[in-house]
């Protein structure tokens, strides 16, 4: 609900408006000078301010000044008496968003009003329609054909209508922010705020004011009313990257938001209520976090509703040749570069520790450094060619009669899950570490292929 402050030294002015304003459907209050509206506007803020301009004290110009100082979200809108429409247009200049000569009539003041607040809506869209674009300047979908994708793609759809909370994790440059992106543009939150919050990014203090915002006074440099992001994301989407780096006194505060729907700016006496889904995501081993008490096992309960892994790239090579001739296309638009099947076999086996993010800049330094129309393995530095697939990687020769694939990769990816367990003396863990998958993926295959110690041992006796 929209919220409205009405200044004026008449009483039958202020309730004539209180009434009216409030039949429209608008939170309203209604001050009698410009010191208990800034008193107010100290405590709140307000989306639109009506005041006179003619009033003892302080008068209408120099509240407005205040007003854009203290608080630079809150709309002002001038009333002024017959006759003193000059005043009222300096009120323009100074930053009033509109003005009314009283009387006024009742319609005119209405759409004035509404017409201003639409407005005010429409900039916010389209600054974050701005700040949207300009994020998906990289890899603006989710690319992939392979199976462990296309479960993922799955989860999305499902999903992405509910009011659940998301939890996505992946190594670094997986992608993760674009699954995030991906379930609110599919949900019914679509037209409203995508706010994306980097948890690591910030220290304790400016990330409580950055989600929550603060009051005037709250601490030294507070010189503004500041709405916090949970507010901006009110019925939208708020994505807080790198969840796991939050210190305990923040998972704390996070946690009453998250049970409560509620929140209460720095410096503030009031709570909000705000409706957000939360998207969180991070790299980190939740569950070994949960263990060492470094993050709240119920703020990690919270947040993980709908679990989302996203595969590392290693473990989707065959999407590998899709998302080369994506960035291909992306950073060479106006010329078609190819690429030779040798080169194309290099970036299919290579390790890519960097996921998506790494192969998209070494596509981006190829095409910059080509001079013709072919990428070759000219095009990429030693590191990508001469590293391209781990040392003793099995090799398998096709019968003439032909072979049942399936169950030969099968066989192969069963071999070395065994022989990393073995080396690791059985430490999962560790195992999953040597081969460069995540643990969730580590565990899920073991599971596929029914491997645990005991029956491992029995077979060794045999």
């Amino acid at each position: 609900m929209q919220s409205i402050l009405v200044v004026d030294d008449e009483q039958s002015m202020r309730e004539f408006l209180s009434i009216m304003l409030s039949k429209e459907g608008y939170s309203v209050e209604a001050v009698g000078n410009a010191r208990e509206c800034l008193q107010r506007i100290d405590q709140e803020i307000f989306d639109l301010v009506i005041s006179d301009i003619k009033m003892p004290g302080m008068d209408g110009l120099q509240l407005l000044g205040e007003i854009r100082r203290v608080s630079p979200d809150t709309l002002v809108l001038m009333m002024t008496a017959f006759g003193s429409t000059d005043t009222a247009v300096e009120a323009m200049k100074k930053g009033a968003v509109d003005y009314v000569v009283k009387p006024f009539k009742v319609d005119e003041i209405k759409i004035i009003i509404r017409n201003s607040l639409d407005r005010k809506h429409l900039e916010r869209e389209n600054e974050l329609l701005r700040q949207e674009l300009s994020a998906r300047e990289g890899c603006d979908q989710i690319i992939g054909k392979s199976g462990i994708m296309r479960a993922v793609f799955e989860i999305i759809h499902k999903t992405a209508n509910s009011k659940s909370n998301v939890l996505i994790t992946g190594e670094s440059g997986t992608g993760k922010e674009l699954v995030a992106k991906a379930i609110h543009r599919l949900s019914r939150r679509r037209d409203q705020a995508f706010v994306t919050v980097n948890c690591g990014a910030l220290p304790e203090n400016l990330l409580e004011s950055e989600l929550f915002g603060y009051q005037r006074g709250a601490f030294t440099g507070a010189v503004e009313n500041k709405k916090g992001l949970f507010e901006v994301a009110h019925e939208g989407t708020i994505f807080l990257d790198e969840i796991g780096e939050l210190d305990p006194t923040m998972q704390v505060k996070l946690l009453r938001v998250l049970q409560e729907q509620e929140f209460r700016r720095i410096g503030g006496t009031e709570d909000i209520r705000v409706d957000v889904r939360v998207i969180a995501a991070s790299n980190q081993d939740f569950e070994e976090s949960v263990r060492e008490k470094r993050f709240r096992e119920d703020l990690y309960y919270r947040l993980n509703v709908i679990p989302i892994e996203v595969p590392a790239l290693r473990e989707r090579p065959e999407d590998i040749p899709l998302l080369v001739r994506h960035f291909l296309k992306k950073y060479s638009p106006d010329k078609l570069i190819a690429i030779t099947e040798e080169s194309m076999d290099i970036l299919t086996r290579h390790a890519w520790k960097g996921n998506v993010r790494e192969l998209e800049n070494v596509i981006e330094r190829a095409v910059v450094m080509t001079q013709g129309t072919e990428l070759t393995t000219e095009s990429f530095s030693k590191s990508v060619t001469e590293g391209h697939g781990p040392t003793g990687h099995p090799t398998v020769d096709i019968p003439t009669e032909g072979m049942d694939f399936d169950r030969v990769i099968a066989e192969i990816e069963k071999d070395l899950l065994l022989q990393a367990l073995k080396k690791t003396g059985w430490v999962k863990k560790e195992a999953a570490r040597i081969l460069n998958m995540s643990f969730r993926s580590f565990r899920y295959k073991l599971s596929k292929y029914d491997i645990h110690k005991e029956a491992f041992e029995d077979v060794q006796k045999v």
